[in-house]
């Protein structure tokens, strides 16, 4: 796999697919929560936000953009979420992959927002800005 594939792959849910892509020192940033380090515990946190999706009613993306060449990748999108309630929820996320030379994903970076609707600039409900007042 390239690394707009892996990308797509790992930023698309499709966990089991992009594993084997990572680097054996792996870290994935996530601005305002932390790090994990290796792939071993990237990949748990990949099967056990997996396991939390199999409990939604439904899950797809209602954007999905991806680019890459060579070392580097990034994949803009927004999913949708619905629980067993019905309850449907957007989240905005924008990761960025960093390869090494022989093709293994060192570092991502994955910025998330919960966002009100489909369109990625829309406010989540009680997080309005000062331009709603």
């Amino acid at each position: 796999m390239d690394a707009r594939e892996i990308a797509e792959a790992f930023s698309g849910h499709r966990f089991e697919e992009a594993i084997p892509h990572l680097a054996p020192g792996v870290r994935w940033v996530l601005p305002g929560q932390g790090a994990i380090e290796g792939r071993e515990a990237v990949a748990a946190a990949c099967r056990e936000s997996a396991a939390q999706m199999e409990s939604l009613a439904a899950h797809d993306f209602v954007r999905f953009v991806a680019a890459g060449d060579g070392s580097v990748a990034a994949v803009d999108a927004v999913g949708r979420y619905v629980d067993a309630e019905g309850n449907e929820s957007f989240v905005s996320s924008a990761d960025v992959y960093e390869l090494d030379a022989e093709g293994l994903v060192v570092t991502i970076t994955s910025y998330t927002v919960e966002v009100g609707g489909p369109d990625p600039a829309s406010a989540a409900p009680g997080h309005e800005t000062d331009h709603d007042a």
